[in-house]
């Protein structure tokens, strides 16, 4: 992604702004509150569908784009490229969002210790030229994630750390969960919250 457009992120999460940072990337965060809902059984429409409501609703809202690059008269932004991103977590064909207390965090890890489960990313790219013309990329990305077998001691300890309660699934590979994952097949980055290098090459 070399350019010169205006990058929006549609995302508040932390983990998302640190990776585009890393790989040298300019943007700017706006974060989309609408309701995450979607239609699809499959998890990676789940997340398709989610990313690309997220980075239609930034693209919706007037009045934090007209800031931007914004023709009011033809109602369309010029030279500028919006990102939605969304990650879920997969086990056993349930999806695992973020836990609503420690003791919700204790049950999830317990769920994911010793075995395999996966984590998706939708991403949706909306790329706007200088006529205001656009053009839309959606994506997902699969990694599946092995954790190694975990005493109820060391669960318990990890959910009492916080760390799990923001992230889905109740836990942070890029974290002190690191100690526990055994491997991974495919994308880190893509656990972490954002396939950097698939954004990059958009």
């Amino acid at each position: 992604m070399q350019t010169k457009k205006r990058i929006i992120l549609g995302s508040a999460s932390p983990r998302r702004r640190e990776l585009l940072e890393q790989i040298g990337i300019s943007f700017e965060v706006r974060v989309s509150d609408k309701e995450e809902v979607y239609h699809s059984l499959i998890p990676e429409e789940i997340v398709k569908e989610l990313a690309l409501s997220k980075a239609e609703d930034l693209r919706e809202k007037q009045e934090q784009v007209k800031q931007i690059s914004f023709d009011k008269k033809n109602n369309v932004l010029l030279d500028t490229i919006v990102i939605g991103a969304d990650t879920i977590v997969v086990s056993d064909g349930s999806i695992l969002g973020k836990p609503k207390d420690e003791a919700d965090a204790v049950r999830m890890i317990r769920s994911l210790q010793g075995r395999s489960h996966k984590v998706y990313t939708g991403v949706a790219i909306l790329d706007y030229d200088d006529e205001g013309k656009r053009k839309s990329v959606v994506h997902a990305v699969e990694t599946e994630v092995f954790v190694n077998p975990m005493s109820d001691e060391e669960i318990r300890e990890y959910a009492a750390t916080g760390e799990p309660l923001d992230k889905a699934g109740a836990y942070g590979i890029q974290g002190q969960f690191a100690a526990y994952i055994e491997r991974i097949d495919g994308d880190y980055y893509n656990v972490v919250g954002l396939p950097v290098s698939y954004v990059y090459r958009q």
